[in-house]
């Protein structure tokens, strides 16, 4: 796998990420409160996956900004 390839499957879990962030935000907002549960955790699981790659980022000298993190 050449690194343009590796770079752009990277980008685009990078962007249904945020998308879903976003999205599950949004349905949170008219949620009744047992579906508020669900996605507040949904919410912190993609939460939790972001700061994992940031954290993996830094320790590989990346800036987690410039890799749309």
């Amino acid at each position: 796998m050449n690194t343009e390839v590796s770079l752009e499957f990277f980008q685009d879990i990078l962007i249904t990420i945020h998308e879903n962030i976003r999205d599950l935000q949004g349905k949170k907002v008219f949620a009744d409160p047992e579906e508020q549960e669900y996605l507040s955790g949904r919410l912190f699981s993609y939460t939790e996956a972001l700061e994992i790659m940031k954290d993996s980022a830094r320790r590989f000298g990346y800036d987690p900004r410039e890799l749309g993190l």
